[in-house]
Order: structure tokens, then C-alpha cells, then sequence
């Protein structure tokens, strides 16, 4: 329902002046409240309006002069595609889906890691029946299981290992001694080496457990900070995941997220006409558990009303902050201790203004952070392209001088014959000229030279002549 500038801008070009006069049909009604409400149009939905609008859908290639019912169709699959990829884009650091598949994987890692436990205990039971009343901690007990081994080897020197495991000295003590005077019966090496590889497939998958809860907590620290604040990160999963999104849980009214997960129960009372459940998943936060048995019913509506806020704030602010969260959180305690005590807890207005004050600090800290964050980016960025141009024009300029060099070789050698050529032809003409100057040593007379050749000494001599005559007449000038 939100009026876009384009459409403004073309409304305002293209309905009339008189605005009373004007009924503009619209396919959303959203769209039509805000038309009305920002630019005082009459919008009119449904009935004739979604006919016309079919019927134009459908000849709008032969309405619009150059476009064809193929390129019409070309668009339209266009248009969807890019809606449905707008609808499926979202913000990596606040995905609720990975919230509802590690927290179901959690509950489902409690339920195996429980059978498989109980398993253990009873299997390594008949070697070790005392340990399972010495030791109550499913984790613990298979670590000891996997630690100890046969009972028959346990001796003093065992002590050290099994404080670190147990952590309590008295406990250790006890199971050295019990392990002595044991009514288990023997194990074999075989059953022993069995037991062993099933203890550590327990303990890794409740190691992987740890991880996962942890991996869960950061999630709803970024997801949904102020729901996590309040109820608490396995609560507030339990919640998403129950409502299908975050989304969704935010558009729940505070009634329904109170007997969320209890739905059975509900009708159930609904079908027998009895008592209505008073709370579902938010049960298992300790609140409820804190309050009067009197009480439990009023504060799980106080704090389902608490989550429905939380939920919202979550949903619909841009920065992620737990300011909210323990806010609300505070108001919580303030009406448990009102129950119990009688104090009066302070009024909401005040402690939402408090609340805006620190979140707006804190989420301007966050954007200070984040533009902090990108400069750095920019500037490394920035350093990496100067980098590369510097190695780019490193790598051009080596190229140039290979090319070069190659060129240089390839040319001296024929500069060298060219020389080469020259001396060997100047030698031959010196030699013919010698040859036909002087006369030959056998008496006799010279071999006629080619005409070229005579052609050329006649001239050198014409030439000579014509110097020594100009030198004589500028002589007699000067005398």
C-alpha cells in the first residue's frame, strides 16, 4: 500500500484537474487508500474494475502501437520473474529459516542423545551397575564409561583422570572404591571395545550439541535480538520455528502467541467446554516457573504480551538491537515483583522513551561502525586496483623491452652483412679503377673498360678541368 513516485508523477500528468469529478479504478485496495489519501482521488476496486482491467491484460499488445503479443508475453514473464525474485531476496544476517532447522535439529539431537545415554548405562551397567547411582549426568557417565573401561584396571593411579572428568574428588573416591567391590559381572575384551566406540559416538554428538546451541544464540542475536533479550534464544527459536517465520509470529496478536504450542489443549476445552489452556511454549521461561501458582496465568499473558512487542520490533527495525528486549525484560521482573511484593511497577511510556534514547545511540554507534567498516573496504580495495595497475604496467613495460631487445638482435646482424656488402663492393670498384689506370706489367696495352665506366673518368676529368679553370680567373681577379 505504498505509492510509488512514478505513479504519483503519472497520475498527476494524466488525471484531470477536478478531483471530485474523477473515479479511478484500482486492482489493490491498498494502493487505492494510499491514492485517495496522499493525491484525493476516488479509487473503486473489484467488481467492474478487476473485468476492465482482465480485458486490457489481455488486448494490451493490440492498445500499444509497435508491440506485439509475443514481445507482450515476453514482458509479462519478465515482470514475474523479477517479482518473484524481489519477494525471495533477502538479508543474509537475518534468515529465520536457519533458526527453525537448527532448533528442531536441537530438539532432535536431545531425543537421540537421551535413548542413545540410557543405552550406554544399561549396557555398561552389568559390568558397573554402582556407576549409574554414583553419577546422574548422561555426558559424564559416558566419558567414564569410555575413560574406565574394565573396572578390575581402576587403581589409585586412575584418580587424577577421574577428578578432571567428574570434577569433585569425593565422587572419584567413591567410584574407586565401588569399582573394587563391584557385583558386575566380567566383560569381555570384545563387548568392552564395542561399549568404548559407542560411548565416544555419544559424547561427539553431545559435543556437536554444544556447538550447535551456540551457533543457535548468535543466530537469534542477530535475527531477533530483543525476542532472545526476553524470553531467552531456545524460547524465542521455539516461537519462530512454531510460527512458520518470524514474520509471521510478529503478525500474531499477543492472545495467540500465548497458547502457542498448546493448541491440543485448546481444543480440546474448546470441544468439552472447559477450562482454555493459559500458556503454551513460553512456559518453558522462568518467568512463569517464578510466579505464584495465582499468578501464572496473569503473567503469561504480561509476557506473551511483552513477546508479541519484541517480536515486532525485531521484525520491522533496519539496525538489530537488544535495547527493547531488556527493556521489556525489566518491566517483566517489575510486574513479577508487583505480584509478589505489591510495588508498583513504572508506567510503559516511560520506559519505551528510555528505551528509543539508548537505541537510537546504539544504533547510530552501529552505523558509525559500519561506515568505519566500509572506508576500510574502499581503501583496501583502492590499494589492490593500485597494485594491479602497478604490476600491470611492471608486466607491459617488460614486454616492450623483450620486444625491443628481440628487435635489436635481429637487426645488428643486418646492419653487419650490409657493412659486409659495402666493403666488399667499394674493394671491387678500387681494384677495376687500379686496373684500368695502370697498364699491365707485360707490355701490353690496356683492355678496352666498359663504356659506363669511360663514360665516368671523362667526366671526372671535365670536372677537374673546369675547377682549375676557375681558380685561375679568380686569382687573376684578385691580382
Amino acid at each position: 500500500g505504498i505509492l510509488h513516485e512514478d505513479l504519483r508523477l503519472l497520475l498527476e500528468t494524466s488525471m484531470p484537474a477536478k478531483k471530485k469529478k474523477a473515479l479511478l479504478g484500482v486492482a489493490d485496495a491498498k494502493i487505492g487508500a494510499a491514492i485517495l489519501e496522499e493525491l484525493g482521488y476516488q479509487c473503486q476496486t473489484g467488481g467492474v474494475v478487476a473485468e476492465i482491467l482482465r480485458g486490457i491484460r489481455l488486448h494490451f499488445h493490440a492498445l500499444v502501437k509497435g508491440l506485439t503479443a509475443q514481445s507482450a508475453s515476453k514482458a509479462q514473464l519478465g515482470l514475474g520473474h523479477s517479482y518473484s525474485r524481489a519477494k525471495v531476496k533477502f538479508n543474509v544476517n537475518r534468515v529465520d529459516n536457519m533458526i527453525i532447522q537448527s532448533i528442531s535439529l536441537l530438539d532432535q539431537l536431545d531425543k537421540d542423545i537421551n535413548t542413545f545415554s540410557m543405552r550406554v548405562r544399561e549396557w555398561y551397567g552389568y559390568h558397573f551397575p554402582e556407576l549409574i547411582k554414583i553419577v546422574s549426568e548422561n555426558y559424564t557417565y559416558c566419558r567414564l564409561a569410555k575413560f574406565i573401561g574394565n573396572r578390575k584396571e581402576l587403581s589409585e593411579e586412575s584418580l587424577e583422570g577421574l577428578e578432571e572428568i567428574i570434577m569433585d574428588s569425593a565422587k572419584a573416591q567413591a567410584i574407586l572404591e565401588a569399582s573394587r567391590s563391584s557385583m558386575g559381572m566380567d566383560i569381555s575384551p570384545l563387548d568392552l571395545i564395542n561399549i568404548e566406540s559407542f560411548s565416544s559416538r555419544v559424547i561427539s554428538l553431545s559435543e556437536y550439541r554444544k556447538g550447535l546451541q551456540e551457533y543457535l544464540r548468535s543466530k537469534m542475536s542477530q535475527v531477533a535480538p530483543s525476542l532472545s533479550a526476553l524470553i531467552g534464544e531456545v524460547v524465542g527459536a521455539r516461537l519462530i520455528s512454531h510460527a512458520g517465520s518470524l514474520t509471521n509470529l510478529a503478525k500474531y496478536p499477543a492472545s495467540t502467541v500465548q497458547i502457542l504450542g498448546a493448541e491440543k489443549a485448546l481444543f480440546r476445552a474448546l470441544k468439552t467446554r472447559g477450562n482454555t489452556p493459559k500458556y503454551g511454549l513460553i512456559f518453558h521461561s522462568t518467568f512463569i516457573g517464578r510466579a505464584a501458582a495465582k499468578n501464572k496465568g496473569r503473567i503469561s499473558r504480561y509476557l506473551a504480551n511483552k513477546c508479541t512487542i519484541a517480536s515486532r520490533i525485531d521484525c520491522f527495525s533496519e539496525v538489530p538491537t537488544s535495547v527493547f528486549g531488556d527493556k521489556l525484560r525489566e518491566q517483566v521482573e517489575e510486574r513479577l515483583a508487583f505480584y509478589e511484593t505489591g510495588e508498583p511497577p513504572r508506567k510503559n511510556l516511560e520506559v519505551m522513551k528510555e528505551a528509543v534514547v539508548e537505541a537510537s545511540e546504539v544504533v547510530a554507534e552501529a552505523k558509525r561502525k559500519q561506515e568505519k567498516k566500509e572506508k576500510k573496504k574502499k581503501k583496501r580495495e583502492k590499494e589492490k586496483m593500485r597494485e594491479k595497475r602497478r604490476l600491470e604496467a611492471l608486466a607491459v613495460a617488460a614486454e616492450e623491452n623483450s620486444v625491443l631487445e628481440t628487435e635489436e638482435n635481429n637487426i645488428e646482424p643486418k646492419k653487419k652483412k650490409k657493412k659486409q656488402q659495402q666493403q666488399e663492393l667499394e674493394a671491387e670498384s678500387e681494384q677495376e679503377v687500379e686496373a684500368a689506370l695502370e697498364p699491365e706489367e707485360n707490355g701490353l696495352e690496356e683492355e678496352a673498360l666498359p663504356k659506363k665506366k669511360r663514360k665516368l673518368m671523362v667526366e671526372a676529368d671535365q670536372e677537374e678541368e673546369k675547377k682549375k679553370k676557375k681558380k685561375k680567373k679568380k686569382e687573376k681577379a684578385r691580382d
